[in-house]
């Protein structure tokens, strides 16, 4: 069985997540897309809604899609959020399953700075988005690519994805999706300043947000 892991603090949830991880699951042939809500994510603070709440956000925005999942794994955990963590615990759950992280280009940079980043490496494949503002030619500065480092310059604008092996074995692979340019950063921003997030998230999810007070100026 092929399983995406999607974490994320998804603060909120907005449509930018999940057509990113449909994009995966139809190209990658996923029989699962795991969403994994951060309880309490070690390099984030700051304006940062309750895990609960979060993880009920990520329950409602996937209601309707057989291939999507929550799971409680980090929002029921005590202390830090800790990625490889999450996912020895996935493997004990699915043995003899792979499993395909999928994030962003500009997390995957970041990994050196992440809890254990070479067993983390040795864990998982990739799946590697280019969100708006980044692109793929800016990954050969990361230690964990093996080869591959002089395609990646002619991956950006190129339909279809493309895979190089990591340094671990596993592999990474470089998917474009469709730019949304919408971020969980930007939705805060408009709630905050009382402007309209319609259109940006799912209904209920907006509806959620308001009916709890979230992300206001006063709370």
């Amino acid at each position: 069985m092929k399983l995406g892991v999607f974490g994320g603090t998804f603060n909120p949830i907005h449509y930018g997540h999940l057509r990113a991880a449909e994009e995966a699951r139809e190209a990658l042939s996923l029989d699962r897309v795991l969403f994994v809500p951060a309880g309490n994510p070690p390099l984030k603070s700051g304006d940062i809604a309750d895990s609960g709440k979060r993880y009920r956000m990520v329950e409602m925005a996937i209601s309707g899609n057989p291939f999507f999942e929550v799971l409680d794994i980090e929002c029921s955990r005590e202390g830090k959020s800790f990625t490889v963590d999450t996912l020895e615990e996935l493997q004990g759950r699915h043995p003899g399953s792979e499993l395909y992280f999928i994030l962003g280009t500009d997390a995957f940079l970041d990994i050196p700075n992440w809890w254990m980043p070479e067993r983390l490496v040795a864990l998982t494949h990739f799946v590697l988005l280019a969100r708006p503002g980044t692109k793929f030619s800016d990954l050969p500065s990361s230690p964990y690519l093996a080869d591959g480092r002089a395609m990646i310059d002619g991956i950006d604008g190129v339909s279809g994805h493309a895979e190089v092996l990591l340094t671990s074995g596993k592999k990474a692979v470089f998917l474009p999706v469709t730019p949304l340019a919408v971020s969980s950063t930007e939705i805060r921003r408009r709630l905050r300043t009382g402007l309209s997030v319609k259109y940006l998230l799912p209904e209920q999810v907006e509806s959620f947000i308001i009916s709890n007070k979230l992300y206001r100026s006063d709370e």
